[in-house]
C-alpha cells in the first residue's frame, strides 16, 4: 500500500476470531503487525466505519477499512557521522558499527547516534510519524562494536523482524572472558530481566525472559598470571545486555565489562564484537529467497588488546 491509499477488506471464515493487528499483518506484506497496532490506536485502520482497539476481534463479514497516512517528516536532525556502510540495496542497508556510538536517541542521548548518522547518509530512510528509531531491526549496546541491520521500508522491517521472531536470523559474537572457560562448548539457558536491585542493569532472574547464548571456545590465552577465554557466542534470543549478563551469571564476565563485573585496565570497553549475520535477504515478491552472510572483523581497540595478551 501506498501512502495516502484507503482500502477496504471483507473478513473471512479463515480469519474470524483473528486480533485485528494481526489480521492486518496478514493481509499485506508492508504493514508489520506494530505497525498495524499504531495505525489503529490513531483511528486510520476501523472495523465497519467504527475506531478499534489493537485486540479487538473480527468476524466474518466484518468490512476493515485501511487508510496509511502520508508519512510524517522524521523530528531529528541528519547529522553527518561517519558510517561503515559494508552493503545497501533498495530494502536494507548493514551498519559496521563503531564502538562508543548509541543506536538511537533516548534519555541522555538525544542525537549523535546511528539514527542522526543514518538520516544523513539515507535521505529516503522511512519513519513513520514521531517514530525515533526509523528502520531500527534490532540494536547493538553503545560499546558494542559490529554488525547490525537497518531496514529502508516497511516490508524489509517485517521480513526481519519475522527472523528475528522465529530465530531465523544467525548471529555470531565474538567475546574475550574473564578466566579459564573449562568446556569448549556449550549453552546458557537462563531468564533475563531487569536487576531488582538496580533497575538500569539486567540479571538472571526466575521472572525474566527467555534467554539462550549457545558458545564455542576459540583460544584460551594466558597474560600476567590471569587467563581469559576467547569465545564465540551466538544469541538465540536478544535479550537486552544477553550475552555479557549470562557470561557474567556463569561468572566469567567480558573482560572490560564495568557494569557486569569484567572491568580491566588495558580496554575501556566490553570486549564484545558483532561478528557475522546470515539471513534471509527481503526481496520482491517475484524473486526467489536468498540467504545471505555478512562479516566485520575485529576492529583494532579489540584486535590490538589480543595481540597483547597473546604477547
Amino acid at each position: 500500500m501506498k501512502d495516502n491509499e484507503t482500502l477496504q477488506v471483507i473478513v473471512k471464515q479463515d480469519s474470524s476470531g483473528h486480533r485485528l493487528d494481526l489480521f492486518i499483518q496478514n493481509q499485506t506484506e508492508e504493514i508489520s503487525r506494530s505497525r498495524a497496532a499504531a495505525l489503529i490506536r490513531t483511528g486510520n485502520i476501523q472495523i465497519n466505519n467504527k475506531d478499534a482497539k489493537p485486540s479487538s476481534i473480527v468476524h466474518v463479514n466484518d468490512v476493515i477499512t485501511i487508510s496509511i497516512p502520508a508519512v510524517q517528516p522524521i523530528n531529528l536532525p541528519a547529522q553527518e557521522i561517519p558510517l561503515d556502510i559494508i552493503f545497501q540495496n533498495e530494502n536494507i542497508v548493514i551498519i559496521n558499527k563503531s564502538a562508543g556510538i548509541t543506536v538511537h536517541p533516548a534519555p541522555g542521548h538525544p542525537d549523535g547516534t546511528l539514527v542522526n548518522a543514518l538520516l544523513h547518509a539515507i535521505p529516503d530512510l522511512r519513519g513513520i510519524g514521531g517514530e525515533q528509531r526509523p528502520g531500527i531491526v534490532h540494536r547493538l549496546d553503545k560499546n558494542t562494536s559490529g554488525l547490525i541491520i537497518v531496514a529502508k521500508n516497511d516490508y524489509a522491517h517485517r521480513h526481519i523482524s519475522n527472523q528475528l521472531k522465529n530465530r531465523l536470523i544467525s548471529k555470531t559474537y565474538i567475546a574475550l572472558l574473564n578466566g579459564k572457560l573449562g568446556n569448549d562448548k556449550g549453552e546458557i539457558d537462563e531468564p533475563i530481566g531487569r536487576n531488582p536491585h538496580n533497575r538500569k542493569k539486567m540479571a538472571v532472574v526466575s521472572t525474566g525472559r527467555d534467554a539462550i547464548t549457545r558458545y564455542k571456545v576459540i583460544e584460551r590465552i594466558n597474560f600476567e598470571s590471569s587467563q581469559y577465554t576467547l569465545v564465540e557466542a551466538y544469541p538465540l534470543t536478544g535479550r537486552t545486555h544477553q550475552i555479557r549478563v549470562h557470561f557474567s551469571s556463569i561468572r566469567h564476565p567480558l573482560v572490560g565489562d564495568s557494569i557486569y563485573g569484567g572491568k580491566h585496565s588495558r580496554i575501556n570497553r566490553q570486549f564484545l564484537h558483532a561478528a557475522r549475520l546470515e539471513f534471509e535477504m527481503p526481496l520482491s515478491s517475484s524473486s526467489a529467497s536468498s540467504r545471505v552472510s555478512f562479516e566485520a572483523p575485529l576492529p583494532d581497540d579489540l584486535n590490538g588488546l589480543l595481540q597483547q595478551f597473546r604477547a
